[in-house]
Order: C-alpha cells, then structure tokens, then sequence
C-alpha cells in the first residue's frame, strides 16, 4: 500500500483532470467553494453493500439501510483532505459529498473507476454500483488516469426489469422513476403506492441495480459504519433523524409507509374475502 492508498484509507480512488468536466459544472450555490486555478478533481469510492442477509426483511432502498451516508462519507472525507493537506501544505484541497458542482458519475468514470450503467449509476468493476461518490478538487497537479471503457456491458437487463419503463436507452425518465417519484413531497399517485406495496419498498428502488450483472459478484464495504449503523426496516413513528431520507422531512416517509400499508391491507383483505367465497363455494358443492 502506497502512501496515497494509505490516505484514502484503502478506499477506491482515482485522478482526473478538473479541465475535462469545467464545461459541465452544476449551477448550484457549491460551486462557490471549488478553488481557484483547480488542476485536478479526485475521485473517492465509498462502497455500502453489506451482503444479501442485510436487506431481507427491508423497506427502504439499500442506500438507506444505514446511517445517513452523508455524515459517514463527510467524516471519512475530512480524515482524507486533512492527510492531503498535510502532505502538501502548498496546496488547497476541497472535498464534496453529494452536494456537489461536479458531474460525479462522469469524475468517477473519468478517474478509471469504473462505468455508467444505462441506468445512469456508477459501477465499479469491484464494489458495483452500490457505492457512494465523493470529489476533492484540488490545485495540486495529479497525472489523470489513463482512458477507459465508459459505459457498461450493455445488457438491457436494468431497462428491462423496471417496472415502471423508468430505464431508456437515454437514461433515466424522473416522471416515472420509482426512486425519484417516493422522495417527492405532496400526494402520492395511487398507481405509485401500488408498485412500491408490490415491492416492499417505501423509499426509493433498488430493481435496476438488483439485476444487474456486474453487482453480482459485489464486494462488501470495507467501512464498518455502514454495518454498524443497519436498520433495514422502518417502521410508521421511527425517528428520522440521522437517517438517508431525512432531508425530506418526516412527512414524506409516513406518507410513503402509510400508502404502502394501506395497498398491502387492501391486498390482504381481497385474499382473505376470496378465501371465504371458495369455501362457501365448496361447501354449497
């Protein structure tokens, strides 16, 4: 392990030039931190698969299983541009997490991390898609990753198992994306609340990445928090502080765990009146 790898904890992480992606910068108030004279813009992987027994009995998308990332990732990320700044005092190093000007999946791709799924997600050849992205935009000079395959295999099997045709050969459709639309405010389309009772899941989705065959053989994160913070199952009343989808507010995740369980008791009950019109049919036979 170098002394880079080191300051990176042992986390994926890769260099690619801030030029390449200056063009494409998001209009958002983050854009005023980047540094001035930026060279380089550093990629770091933070991956949160913790294996398939973890997320059996879950509600919520698999990136909401644990702890809110952003408090996880940020802590990690500020050890990180601490070590860097250490190293290279002359230098500035500002990090992101999310909240972000950059085009991340474009960075990630850029720095010889891994691919862009038709999906629009991220995939690391190791870890899969299931891993948080962080940038550090630096005016320190870092020769750039060689260029690399960007886009996955090309299977179509992400398009073809959304339940909703969210998946084009384009990207993502917002207006009909099960992800997008659970995280939105108001009220929640009936037809909605009826694919996400169909598939247990009052926040977010996780069908596209499930599929997937490069997240087949998905390495486990190296980052014990993510482990040590699972509550894979959220229940009406649960606090949300400290959790992935708190930024929405409490509101929407009742909204979302009352409408799933008012499609799965309607479900329950259509069953259980068909049961008794069997019997009644059998016994009158």
């Amino acid at each position: 392990m170098t002394a880079l790898d080191e300051i990176f904890c042992g986390l994926p992480y890769g260099f690619s030039s801030f030029a390449s992606v200056s063009g494409r910068l998001i209009d958002c108030r983050a854009k005023a931190r980047l540094p001035e004279n930026a060279e380089t813009v550093i990629s770091v992987l933070f991956p949160y698969y913790l294996g398939e027994d973890y997320y059996k009995n879950a509600n919520v998308s698999r990136y909401a299983v644990s702890a809110d990332y952003h408090e996880i990732t940020g802590a990690i990320m500020e050890k990180i541009v601490s070590s860097l700044q250490a190293r290279y005092p002359e230098n500035v190093f500002v990090p992101f997490v999310d909240n972000s000007p950059l085009p991340e999946v474009r960075c990630a791709v850029n720095a010889g991390l891994g691919v862009m799924g038709k999906n629009t997600l991220f995939i690391n050849r190791e870890y899969g898609s299931w891993v948080f992205l962080g940038e550090i935009v630096t005016d320190r000079y870092f020769p750039p990753a060689a260029p690399a395959e960007k886009t996955c295999i090309g299977c179509d099997r992400c398009k073809e198992a959304c339940p909703v045709g969210a998946v084009t050969d384009g990207g993502i459709l917002p207006e009909k994306c099960l992800s997008y639309l659970s995280q939105k405010k108001g009220e929640l389309p009936q037809a909605v609340a009826d694919k996400m009772a169909q598939y247990h899941c009052a926040w977010g989705c996780d069908i596209c990445q499930q599929v997937c065959p490069m997240n087949t053989r998905a390495r486990l994160t190296p980052i014990e928090a993510f482990f040590e913070t699972a509550r894979p199952f959220v229940k009406p009343g649960d606090p949300v502080e400290g959790r992935a989808f708190a930024w929405r507010g409490k509101a929407v995740i009742e909204r979302n765990l009352s409408a799933v369980a008012a499609v799965e008791y309607t479900a329950k009950r259509k069953e259980q009146d068909q049961d008794e019109t069997d019997n009644c049919d059998r016994k009158q036979g």
